[in-house]
């Protein structure tokens, strides 16, 4: 059996990957529905047919100015959709080229990574969204933004610590012997060998995404209207909170169900792709 064949037939006798991918894949599907129908124009407004509960009409519902719950839900999930891949995408290339030069370069170059991992590390997404907001003004693009460049030293960290460990490795010191370059090493040797850690630390990463853009919404510093988002959602669910509850849990179950996937995934994964935990299974 090949490789791939062998870990797709563990990961389907794995519980939580499947759980977490079904629900992972859930809400890409929404996203990518969303670009195509929706039951209702998400932005529209009702004014007579506000509150209601859910029904043929309205599967989920309205909201205080008559707008589709389950249209606001399908379009919010591309936000939350765009800001996982591009944020993660960010702290992914730029974090991951600085661990490896630092684990390459080791020295001066080293400790310049290091510190400024440490500097960013003292600049949240929320505070960084704050300044940013301040700057620029509230927006998605801030939100990616600010929470990109928080992932940019939790993936510097990871990589440069993972990479060390490979360059300590036998095969690795044969390469430098056989007369090949640092970068050659980093590329041929020690990114395939860490990619396994990468991948995991992506699918957690994502899910802090989503949340930090649910939150950024929720203070008025994510995406921006008419544009739906989960997080304004639960900011504009507040005003109703006595009269209409539902307001408030279907964008808190959509977040729930999304980070919850999202970590059960990267829990399989972390599973799956560890040699000494995939003998067990």
């Amino acid at each position: 059996m090949s490789r791939y064949g062998d870990f797709w037939r563990r990961a389907r006798r794995h519980p939580g990957f499947v759980v977490g991918a079904t629900l992972s894949g859930l809400m890409v599907l929404a996203a990518i529905v969303s670009l195509f129908w929706q039951p209702w124009p998400p932005a529209e407004i009702d004014i007579p047919g506000k509150l209601q509960p859910p029904g043929a009409a309205h599967w989920l519902g309205t909201d205080s100015l008559g707008r589709d719950i389950a249209s606001q839900l399908l379009v919010g999930a591309q936000s939350s959709l765009v800001v996982g891949v591009v944020a993660v995408g960010i702290g992914l290339v730029v974090g991951v080229a600085l661990g490896a030069l630092a684990s390459a370069r080791r020295g001066w170059v080293e400790e310049l990574v290091m510190r400024f991992s440490d500097f960013t590390f003292a600049f949240p997404a929320l505070l960084s969204a704050i300044m940013l907001g301040a700057i620029a003004g509230p927006g998605l693009l801030t939100g990616i933004v600010a929470i990109g460049i928080f992932n940019i030293p939790v993936f510097a960290r990871l990589t440069r610590g993972a990479a060390n460990a490979v360059w300590a490795r036998e095969y690795v010191l044969a390469a430098r012997a056989a007369g090949k370059g640092g970068w050659q090493i980093t590329l041929d040797h020690v990114l395939p060998n860490i990619a396994n850690v990468l991948i995991v630390q992506a699918t957690v990463a994502f899910a802090t995404a989503i949340l930090a853009e649910a939150a950024l919404s929720y203070l008025g510093l994510g995406t921006q209207p008419p544009q739906p988002s989960w997080g304004r959602m639960l900011n504009e669910a507040q005003a109703q909170m006595f009269q209409a509850p539902l307001l408030a849990v279907w964008p808190g179950l959509a977040i729930v169900l999304a980070v919850l996937g999202l970590n059960l995934m990267g829990d399989g994964l972390r599973d799956l792709l560890d040699p000494k935990l995939a003998r067990r299974r």
